[in-house]
C-alpha cells in the first residue's frame, strides 16, 4: 500500500498520541524503581559539625519531579548549615528529640511524630534544640531536589 503526502500528513495528528505514550514510557523508563532498603543499606556519612546524614533515595519520579530523601541525627545543639532558600520544596518528619524550624524568621518546635514543611523559596534552617539527639527524615520534592 502506498500513500500520497497528502494522505500522510492526514494520518499524522492521529499518530501524535502514540508518539506521547511512547516519550512517557521512556520517561517512566528513566525513573526511580519501586525499592525496598534496611536501615544497615544506607551509606552514612557525618559532617564536620557532628551531624550524621544517611541518604535514602535521590532521582526522579516517573510523573517527572525530582525526589531527593535522607535521614538526619543532628547532636544537641546541632544545625548542619545556615539559613537558606532554593527552588524545591521540602518536609522534615521527626522521629525522636525536638528541632527548631525557622521558616521566614517564624521559630516552630517540632517533636516526635511532627512535621515541618517549607514552600519553595522560604527561607529556612533546622536546629536542635534539645539536650538528646534529633533524628528526623528530609523529603525534598521539585527542581534541584538533592542537589
Amino acid at each position: 500500500m502506498s500513500l500520497t503526502r497528502r494522505e500522510l500528513c492526514l494520518m499524522l495528528p492521529a499518530l501524535l498520541p502514540a508518539v506521547a505514550i511512547a516519550e512517557d514510557l521512556s520517561a517512566q523508563d528513566a525513573s526511580l524503581p519501586s525499592a525496598t532498603w534496611t536501615y544497615e543499606q544506607l551509606p552514612l556519612d557525618t559532617s564536620p559539625g557532628g551531624a550524621e546524614t544517611r541518604p535514602v533515595v535521590k532521582g526522579k519520579l516517573a510523573t517527572g519531579e525530582l525526589l531527593e530523601v535522607h535521614e538526619t541525627v543532628l547532636p544537641p545543639g546541632g544545625m548542619p548549615h545556615p539559613g537558606h532558600h532554593h527552588v524545591h520544596s521540602e518536609m522534615w518528619l521527626v522521629r525522636e528529640g525536638t528541632v527548631e524550624l525557622n521558616i521566614n524568621g517564624t521559630r516552630h518546635r517540632i517533636g516526635p511524630g511532627g512535621v515541618g514543611f517549607v514552600h519553595s523559596n522560604d527561607e529556612h534552617a533546622i536546629t536542635n534544640v534539645g539536650t538528646t539527639a534529633a533524628k528526623y527524615f528530609v523529603v525534598a520534592v521539585g527542581p534541584g531536589a538533592g542537589s
